[in-house]
């Protein structure tokens, strides 16, 4: 029977979410990659296990991990019950519903329908009454938005789910959907966006708004958790000679995940620059990356993925140096302008 390192709560840091009672580890790990039918259990007991000795209390899914979707939810649903049900009480786990997890109309988007049936699946799986965090993970084009974020405060009532968050919304539409939250009596405490050296749309300022989505965050007092830390394995070293025969960007040619032609020489030279800098630094170029992102307080957590525990102790060995001079911010902006 697995027992929790008792020095887990010593090193890891830990941020409040916006401004709400809830502090979630820097670091938090995402069942997105890795977790799926492909993968050996006895792998992702390792890196779970491993992650909650290190003080990682957040693990983020959603309906569509694996694959197939669902499958993810199944696995960590078997670790918890086996090693883990005696430390419910010290984690959040947080899933979402959004993108496509069954065929008609009701199997995806931002329907209360959709969602409703998304959250009972997802407890099922998991062998939860509850989970701490259900995101809506993608705005709806053909739904109002009154009808997904009251589909979130019917959840969230409901006692299935703790906290109600978003995902992929955009400055204007997260703005939108925290105020009818606000008014239903159901506060919007996260956004998850993806965010990384090279993908900084969170950043940039909407004409109508003349906001960000990291300023819409702030002022609507939610924390904000960046996923694709790492733009999907670009800001690693493992590219910096190329591209290996066995990466996920190689391995995954024609299923849409990650673009080869994405990795071009202007990439690489940037990359190969940045990497530099991390190496000044006494960091890989993966640590920087996370690191740089949590130099933002708004940033409450950053997800990373892994495939193994030495990998994730890496990802966390990042929290040693989350501090930069002046002189190495510009350098990094030089570097990406």
């Amino acid at each position: 029977m697995y027992t929790a390192s008792p020095d887990r709560y010593n090193t890891m840091r830990y941020n409040r979410c916006g401004k709400t009672g809830l502090l979630l580890p820097a670091i938090s790990l995402g069942l997105w990659q890795n977790f799926g039918s492909a993968n050996e259990i006895a792998v992702m007991k390792q890196i779970i296990l491993g992650a909650f000795d290190k003080g990682i209390t957040h693990f983020d899914l959603a309906n569509n991990y694996g694959p197939p979707g669902g499958e993810a939810e199944i696995n960590f649903g078997k670790i918890l019950k086996d090693d883990m049900s005696a430390y419910r009480d010290e984690l959040i786990i947080a899933t979402k519903a959004g993108y496509y997890m069954w065929p008609g109309p009701y199997g995806e988007w931002g329907s209360k329908k959709y969602l409703v049936a998304s959250i009972n699946q997802s407890i099922k799986r998991m062998g939860l009454d509850y989970v701490d965090i259900f995101y809506s993970h993608r705005p709806d084009p053909n739904t109002p938005m009154e009808e997904t974020m009251m589909a979130l405060d019917a959840i969230v009532r409901s006692g299935k789910a703790l906290y109600a968050g978003i995902s992929n919304y955009d400055a204007t539409q997260t703005k939108e959907a925290a105020s009818i939250l606000r008014s239903l009596g159901t506060p919007c405490i996260i956004h998850q966006p993806r965010y990384s050296l090279l993908d900084r749309w969170v950043e940039e300022k909407t004409i109508q708004d003349e906001s960000s989505l990291l300023d819409v965050a702030g002022a609507e007092g939610m924390g904000c958790i960046a996923f694709s830390p790492l733009a999907q394995g670009r800001l690693s070293d493992k590219y910096l000679g190329g591209i290996p025969i066995d990466s996920r960007i190689a391995r995954n040619l024609g299923n849409g995940a990650i673009d080869v032609n994405t990795i071009d020489e202007a990439l690489l030279n940037k990359i190969k620059q940045l990497n530099e800098i991390a190496l000044q630094r006494n960091q890989s170029l993966a640590q920087m990356a996370i690191a740089w992102l949590l130099k933002d307080e708004r940033v409450t957590s950053v997800l990373v993925g892994a495939s193994s525990l030495v990998q994730l102790n890496n990802s966390v060995d990042s929290l040693k140096n989350t501090n930069f001079s002046t002189d190495e911010l510009g350098k990094i902006e030089n570097v990406l302008n």
